[in-house]
């Protein structure tokens, strides 16, 4: 799920940055562009280290 939520922050910035360099009509401004990007890198870490415990928990270490 975070992962997932990851994927969509991320898919958001980049359509912004997209429609920003190609149509100069970004949805986004700079503060809301960043607060994205911040919210996709964080929830991927969430992820990452939530696979991290689930995958240590099988193992029983």
């Amino acid at each position: 799920m975070f992962l997932f939520a990851s994927l969509l922050a991320f898919v958001v910035f980049a359509t912004n940055v997209a429609l920003g360099a190609f149509s100069g009509n970004a949805f986004l401004n700079d503060v809301g562009e960043m607060l994205v990007l911040l919210a996709a890198s964080v929830l991927f870490v969430v992820a990452i280290l939530k696979k991290e415990a689930d995958r240590k928990s099988e193992n029983g270490s």
